[in-house]
């Protein structure tokens, strides 16, 4: 990107699905005139429909738009056709990768394999859980216990407290120590 001149460099790690902060910095600060420059285009939306509106919105604007990897700059015809087939491909292509994911998921259920976080508590945390309950039973404050015990937050000692342990074995069930407290 430093080949390019750029007079600012903004850096986002987040994914076009969620609220880019970055992004949103970025373009709060263009005027007319200015050139957006991305390493590709997939970077800038997800959906071909999010790319054509911000690109119908930079035109207005009067703001360039320049895609590295693509070859696309949208000051041109070319460069304009070349970015609506690519904001095509794009979608295309996330499409079909959440397509193989959910597949791939489908297999490896299919073989047994569960993914996601283990249920339960791990052997640190059962230990912890069985030393807060123990504390709290003996009339211990909660910050004598996250104290005692180094616990950072309220909120897992509550949680500790209030564990139960047949909970686990309803794996799937999709209902938490929580929802079984409020019955």
């Amino acid at each position: 990107m430093k080949k390019q001149h750029c007079d600012k460099l903004f850096f986002e790690k987040e994914s076009g699905v969620k609220y880019r902060k970055e992004w949103n910095e970025l373009y709060e600060q263009l005027r007319e005139g200015d050139t957006v420059i991305v390493w590709r285009i997939d970077r800038l939306g997800r959906t071909a429909w999010e790319l054509i509106r911000l690109m119908a919105e930079l035109s207005e604007r009067k703001i360039r738009f320049v895609s590295v990897t693509e070859g696309i700059d949208t000051s041109t015809a070319m460069g304009k056709l070349w970015f609506s087939m690519n904001a095509i491909m794009a979608e295309n292509e996330r499409t079909v990768q959440m397509e193989r994911s959910g597949a791939g998921l489908i297999a490896a259920r299919a073989r047994g394999r569960i993914g996601g976080r283990p249920k339960g508590l791990s052997a640190e945390s059962e230990r912890k859980m069985k030393a807060v309950k123990k504390l709290y039973a003996s009339q211990v404050s909660i910050s004598e216990i996250r104290k005692t015990l180094d616990i950072t937050s309220n909120a897992t000692v509550y949680k500790y407290i209030h564990y139960k342990p047949d909970s686990v074995s309803e794996k799937g069930s999709g209902k938490s120590n929580a929802n079984k407290r409020d019955k």
